[in-house]
């Protein structure tokens, strides 16, 4: 069967059936009419639709995709939307922004389904329910490429060949899955570079977690055997794999080998102390996903648990977004789709709710896998007792969450009283810099609001400015142009090129400020849309958040509210000032619970921006003078540092000494030379 031509993530599709209304240019994010405009919008499209299966797209006058559905007959599907009285709230403000009506014509309603949910995920509809989740599921890679295997963690594409085992949860339980197989089976974790590399054992073996095959000690014959071991066990084998090594076990004792049973007495414990902590053979849950949702309050949990081979790989609780009033059976058929869009589903999948389409989802998850998958809701035994406890871990998480949301809304509440705003505010950014004498200097931002932190949102800004450049009197760094280009947009011209010198933290964050806002603005004139914060939160005294309203006004922003936060005498903890434009600073009482959140916002934002200054940095400490040459790649450069021995014996040499070198030609020598003796 074919697949269906997907859509690139921007929306249009070349090879689409396309039906629309005239496009108005309105500010993103604003209604387009009239529930009266949307229908007659939806009534024009119908007349061109077939009654064919197929996928379609609801959009907003700027093209956005406010809805996407799949149809077994689209002619039928889209024209439901035109009956008023059959529409719910939700639905119907989703008509009465709709400008547009795409759609994507399928063989099969097999088909639909499956583009469907790859639509949702790339386009992120404002009116589904929505999978906000971007990892990857680690897994447990036992390589296939070497003599002696090695066993690694594994997260991303599978381009290296060897056999997979997963998916897990966290990387944390894919490292204690591996700590155990190195105990019970000895198999080496060290890459191919240090196996290679090693004269005599490493620690691993010394600790009885490998068998040291890079020395000797095991040979191949033996070492494959304790790899096809541990295949054996997270194949769901591990009872084969004990009772075996039971078994040579007892056979060494009775040839008075004590030494060689006591270390299969310490692998039989270890694969005993693995077992001890996961579900085997659970009601024959060899492979399977037990999927559970639990809805308070207009929100919803789904907790997923990973069985493979018979074992517990770990569980993952999802809070996928959708409109309060949509049933628990809804968001899960819709969740289904969207979490297997990029992963392979296993051949059973249990979920705690009765789905509509249930047959239908099992068919397309099918022809996804390459082979027959089946859901299922059990109604009694082993497998629904797993269902149960995983909707008991479902409502749990929801309730912690729910707990800590209302936590959160009076933190939130706390921040607009202190700061004097008319209401919590949903987004505060954060801002710091972090350098060392004006080098690798580096802006962060983070963001925060009801849901937490939103780590999707935190943004690093390198600051353009050669800090530290030569050049500059003794103790003087040199005064840097710095271009401060304001976003054009509405009548407003590019700003002035600022001055500063390197470690002018004021001048650092005007830079930020000015590129953050700017391509804001640049990229929302009309500011009808999301990514504009209630609340500036700087990392500072009064000096930095003059600097930020200095910014603010050159860009005409007048309504984003402003302040910074400095540590007090002595920069301790609690003792906090504030500083807010046209108003004395003031500090919390230290016990106060805004005062803590306001610190952790603070030192979060601090976290982020070191994190990238050190990482630039140490990016910094790895690079060579010869970097900087033409046509000096690694294989050069690494030829040159072998043979003089470092960068400065290969800037005293001289021209003829460079030509001994292996590979450098008279004409690379020629360029290395002029480098470090320009003019000479």
């Amino acid at each position: 069967m074919d697949e269906p031509e997907l859509a690139p993530p921007n929306g249009l599709d070349p090879a689409v059936d396309r039906t629309s209304a005239d496009r108005a240019a309105t500010p993103r994010g604003r209604r387009a009419g009239s529930l009266e405009d949307g229908i007659a919008v939806i009534g024009a499209a119908v007349e061109k639709l077939p009654l064919a299966p197929g996928v379609y797209r609801m959009l907003d006058r700027d093209g956005e995709a406010l809805y996407v559905g799949k149809a077994r007959s689209l002619k039928k599907r889209v024209a439901s939307y035109a009956t008023p009285t059959k529409l719910s709230n939700r639905i119907a403000r989703m008509i009465t922004e709709t400008a547009a009506v795409e759609v994507v014509v399928t063989h099969t309603e097999v088909e639909a389904l499956l583009l469907e949910s790859n639509l949702i995920k790339r386009l992120m509809p404002r009116y589904n329910v929505l999978l906000r989740d971007d990892k990857s599921f680690p897994h447990i890679l036992m390589t296939g490429d070497h003599a002696f295997p090695q066993v690694a963690k594994h997260r991303g594409a599978r381009a290296r060949k060897g056999d997979y085992y997963g998916p897990f949860a966290s990387a944390g339980a894919v490292g204690k899955t591996i700590v155990a197989l190195q105990r019970a089976f000895l198999l080496r974790n060290c890459s191919d570079s240090v196996f290679a590399a090693r004269t005599r054992p490493c620690l691993q073996f010394q600790i009885k977690r490998c068998a040291a095959p890079c020395v000797g000690r095991v040979g191949a014959a033996d070492y494959a055997q304790l790899v096809d071991q541990a295949r054996a066990f997270l194949t769901g084998k591990s009872r084969e794999v004990q009772e075996t090594l039971v078994h040579s076990m007892q056979a060494a004792a009775d040839a008075l080998d004590f030494e060689s049973a006591a270390r299969y007495r310490d692998r039989i414990r270890a694969l005993t102390q693995v077992q001890a902590h996961q579900d085997i053979n659970i009601g024959g849950l060899d492979d399977a996903d037990v999927i559970a949702a639990e809805q308070i309050g207009g929100q919803t949990c789904i907790q997923v648990f990973f069985f493979r081979g018979g074992s517990n790989f770990g569980n993952r609780a999802y809070f996928p977004s959708h409109e309060r009033g949509l049933e628990t059976d809804a968001v899960l058929a819709s969740f289904i789709g969207q979490f297997y869009d990029d992963k392979p589903p296993p051949p059973l999948v249990l979920v705690s709710h009765a789905l509509e389409e249930a047959a239908l989802i099992a068919e397309a998850l099918s022809i996804k896998a390459g082979h027959k998958v089946a859901v299922l809701r059990p109604a009694r035994g082993p497998k629904r007792n797993v269902l149960d406890h995983a909707l008991t871990n479902a409502r749990e998480a929801l309730a912690r969450r729910l707990a800590e949301g209302a936590s959160q809304r009076r933190l939130l509440e706390g921040v607009a009283t202190t700061f004097g705003l008319d209401q919590a505010p949903r987004r505060i950014e954060v801002y710091d810099n972090s350098h060392i004498s004006g080098t690798n200097a580096l802006g962060a931002m983070i963001v925060a609001g009801p849901e937490g932190f939103d780590k999707t949102s935190y943004r690093r800004f390198n600051i353009r400015h050669a800090a530290g450049s030569g050049g500059a009197d003794a103790g003087q760094p040199p005064a840097v142009e710095l271009p401060v280009a304001v976003a054009s947009h509405a009548g407003m011209a590019e700003a002035p090129a600022e001055t500063f010198t390197p470690g002018d933290d004021y001048g650092m964050m005007r830079e930020v400020l000015t590129r953050r806002f700017g391509r804001q603005l640049k990229d929302d004139p009309e500011r009808g849309g999301p990514g504009w914060p209630d609340l500036v939160l700087i990392d500072g005294g009064a000096g930095q958040l003059s600097s930020a309203r200095l910014v603010m006004a050159e860009l005409g922003i007048d309504d984003i509210a402003l302040a910074a936060i400095a540590k007090g005498p002595d920069r301790n903890a609690g003792r906090e000032r504030f500083f807010l434009p046209d108003r004395a600073p003031f500090s919390l009482e230290p016990k106060d619970a805004v005062l803590y959140y306001l610190q952790r916002l603070r030192d979060e934002a601090h976290r982020f921006a070191i994190g990238g200054h050190r990482a630039r940095r140490e990016r910094a400490l790895g690079r060579s003078e010869l970097d900087e040459i033409a046509g000096i790649g690694a294989s050069r450069r690494r030829a040159l540092l072998h043979h003089f021995g470092s960068v400065r014996a290969v800037a005293r040499a001289g021209l003829s000494d460079l030509e001994q070198v292996a590979g450098i030609s008279r004409t690379v020598a020629k360029k290395i030379y002029d480098h470090f003796h320009p003019g000479g």
